[in-house]
């Protein structure tokens, strides 16, 4: 089936409607991690607590490998595609703990081999958080390569505001230490199941 290529440009864009403080809807019972009709799903916390006044997701760098214009997709991994799957799932979310309705997040990331596609939108894309800010994005676990430990870059933009442009790291990682951007914040929560490793980041936004 072919994808569509939307061109993104990161730019003001309409205030949203914002919803009621985070739902129960995004963790089964058992605290499964589940977004509408996930398959990767492992024992991870709760929702964690919000409280007004949270601090922003720190911002990073956006690195040399940043391509505008990726494909609107939840899906980046390929049939055939080599490396550990990861469904990483969360909420786009204010200081005052709103989720943010149809928030832009643009996700690239390097291969298990530690390459990036330029020349195409391999391990490209972008998509929108749904009505309760939720997110969810199927991938692969990215490789490291000379001075980088393993990492997700992201771009995420709500409406009518300011574009926080940052990088999720893997927990556990011996290279997390010698990476001089590596920084504990901005860890996802990750857990194993049936093969999947299923991850969790929450962005909060100015």
């Amino acid at each position: 089936m072919m994808t569509a290529t939307i061109k993104v440009e990161w730019r003001m864009i309409e205030t949203p409607t914002r919803r009621a403080v985070l739902g129960a809807g995004v963790f089964a019972a058992g605290s499964l991690i589940r977004i509408d009709s996930s398959v990767a799903q492992a024992s991870l916390p709760p929702t964690p607590a919000c409280h007004d006044g949270d601090e922003a997701t720190l911002r990073q760098t956006e690195g040399p490998f940043f391509k505008p214009s990726s494909p609107e997709r939840a899906e980046l991994l390929e049939a055939g595609m080599p490396g550990q799957p990861i469904e990483l799932v969360g909420f786009v979310i204010s200081r005052t703990c709103k989720p943010l309705a149809g928030a832009l997040l643009d996700f690239w990331q390097a291969d298990d081999k530690g390459r990036y596609d330029n020349s195409g939108f391999r391990l490209r894309g972008h998509q929108f958080s749904d009505a309760e800010g939720r997110y969810r994005l199927r991938s692969v676990v990215p490789g490291v390569y000379v001075g980088r430990t393993r990492h997700i870059h992201v771009k995420v933009q709500p409406r009518g505001g300011r574009v926080l442009t940052t990088q999720l790291y893997f927990p556990g990682e011996a290279q997390n230490r010698a990476d001089g951007l590596f920084r504990s914040e901005l860890l996802m929560r990750t857990a194993k199941n049936a093969g999947w490793l299923a991850g969790r980041f929450d962005f909060v936004l100015d």
